[in-house]
């Protein structure tokens, strides 16, 4: 990663290129630590989620509306389906 090009700290700016190689490795450090945070809050969000989907599965399982209701009731059978209407049209006998 590089640094940017104006590093602000406390209010002051500073330009990168009159840094001295302490201050450049520290700030690269910040940078470095900065990513994990986001990598991290993007895994707390991942799981944050996950936990969200198993309140509701267990919600849904201590109200009964989980497996155990679709094993006990038997599906209603579906009727036939109708034959499609053909699409010939018959002969229109003229009048005279």
């Amino acid at each position: 990663m590089s640094l940017p090009q104006y590093i602000t700290i406390n209010g002051t700016s500073y330009a990168s290129a009159n840094l001295n190689d302490v201050a450049k490795a520290q700030a690269a450090n910040i940078q470095v630590v900065d990513a994990e945070l986001a990598r991290l809050q993007q895994q707390i969000a991942i799981a944050q989620t996950a936990r969200n989907a198993y309140v509701a599965a267990l919600i849904e399982s201590v109200k009964g509306k989980g497996q155990a209701d679709a094993a006990e009731k038997p599906k209603k059978p579906r009727a036939p389906r109708k034959p499609a209407a053909s699409k010939a049209k018959a002969p229109v006998a003229a009048a005279a």
